[in-house]
């Protein structure tokens, strides 16, 4: 009898761990397919909802941590990559939710973040600058052209700073490969552009940038947002 309740307990415990990961399933696609229905996305989002179990998630209508990959953003014309929707503190009641109602499902923070690949940095770049790689927290370039008359050809630095307009890029230190050594102002006058970003999801604007492998990585935060941001922000 004894070894029956084992064999029955380790069943039921079975049981509930599988409509735990069956409910989490199903709400992770109803998730995508919300956000992708209201959007011009090009395919649903890959939703991660965290936390163990779900179900007392659903049951108190609170969520720690909701992931949303989006994958390609295009707006304005432009098109950033590896976008992500990190969400803290999601508040989603169950009457709502089941309902099929997600105007009020919030979160206290979302985090946003997307990479700008380096070709479409290079794309608003001067004609000086013949390639673009990451250089630690700044971007390494190979320069060739004329500068003030001279014939210029090397390397520099140039950092990079979120603006209003998107990502601002300048020299910070250029060294010739034997030729004139042109004042770094003059650099600076001639090397400096912008690589226009428009607003990622929730119209959040960009306040960090981490090179990558692959290109700048750009985030942006915004507090008390709503599910329904991330679809209309595209509208």
């Amino acid at each position: 009898m004894r070894k029956v309740l084992v064999v029955l307990l380790i069943l039921a415990i079975v049981g509930v761990v599988a409509a735990d990961r069956i409910g989490v399933r199903i709400a992770e696609d109803r998730i995508a397919q919300e956000v992708s229905a209201q959007s011009d996305l090009t395919q649903p989002p890959e939703v991660t909802i965290h936390g163990i179990p779900f179900l007392t998630q659903v049951i108190g209508g609170e969520y720690g941590h909701i992931e949303l990959a989006i994958g390609d953003w295009t707006e304005q014309g432009v098109t950033v990559t590896d976008v992500r929707v990190d969400m803290r503190g999601v508040s989603a009641p169950l009457s709502e939710v089941t309902g099929g109602n997600t105007a009020n499902v919030t979160a206290r923070t979302a985090t946003v973040s997307a990479v700008v690949p380096y070709p479409l940095i290079k794309k608003h770049a001067p004609k000086e600058v013949k390639r673009i790689a990451p250089k630690g927290d700044n971007l390494a370039v190979d320069m060739e052209g004329s500068v003030l008359g001279f014939r210029l050809s090397g390397t520099g630095v140039v950092e990079v700073e979120p603006t209003a307009r998107g990502i601002a890029v300048s020299p910070v230190s250029v060294e010739s490969n034997g030729g004139p050594q042109v004042p770094l102002a003059a650099m600076k006058r001639q090397l400096t552009w912008v690589v226009p970003v428009p607003a990622l999801p929730l119209g959040a604007k960009i306040t960090e940038i981490r090179p990558t492998a692959e290109g700048l990585r750009v985030g942006a935060t915004a507090e008390n947002v709503k599910l329904n941001d991330i679809q209309q922000v595209q509208k």
